[in-house]
């Protein structure tokens, strides 16, 4: 534990000057936040839905499925965190976490079996607020709101994501829209499981 305590600074640090910041800031919640999420690196986690409002009236892609989420990326910390979340034998999803001058940017890496992108791909926004070592928001950005619109997807244009964490005991992902709708996955973060296949052949 203190081996993985002094990396943290460090890590810290890296990402910071990977922005292209003049002054590290260590305090920031968003280097916080990414440092947590980084000492996970290397680790998958099991997760179960603890939060699906309203009920679809159908089973949804996640119903029944076996959900795992996978830290991967921390090599190269300018670049981001890359977090696939495989979904049963469905690996084409990962999050994809990197520091703005900011504050945090969640994009959602969608492709086919063979790496090519999917229509509806690197979707995502940018933190506006500076949140918390633990919790981090992500509304919707422009950009992504136009790839909606393009895929006829107008239920996604109001969409806002969120990430919690508490080191060693869970990580939370979550969608939230305007008129009650809620998506959460809870992982386990103190029983890591078996590395699921790597996406995309990578």
């Amino acid at each position: 534990m203190k081996t993985r305590l002094r990396l943290l600074p460090a890590f810290i640090l890296a990402f910071s000057f990977g922005t292209g910041a003049t002054t590290p800031s260590f305090a920031a919640p968003a280097d916080a936040f990414l440092a947590a999420i980084a000492a996970h690196c290397g680790k998958a986690y099991a997760g179960r839905i603890v939060a699906n409002e309203p009920r679809p009236a159908t089973p949804d892609a996640f119903e029944g499925k076996a959900l795992v989420m996978h830290v991967r990326g921390c090599e190269s910390p300018a670049q981001g965190l890359r977090i696939p979340f495989h979904v049963g034998e469905d690996h084409s999803r990962t999050w994809v976490l990197t520091r703005t001058a900011d504050g945090l940017r969640l994009k959602h890496d969608h492709r086919h079996a063979d790496g090519s992108p999917d229509a509806v791909t690197l979707y995502g926004g940018d933190t506006a607020e500076a949140g918390s070592p633990m919790r981090q928001v992500f509304p919707v950005d422009a950009e992504s709101r136009a790839m909606f619109e393009r895929e006829g997807l107008n239920a996604s244009l109001q969409n806002a994501w969120a990430m919690e964490i508490e080191p060693g005991k869970r990580f939370v992902y979550e969608l939230r829209r305007p008129g009650g709708r809620l998506f959460q996955v809870e992982f386990d973060l103190t029983a890591p499981v078996p590395l699921p296949p790597a996406p995309w052949g990578d």
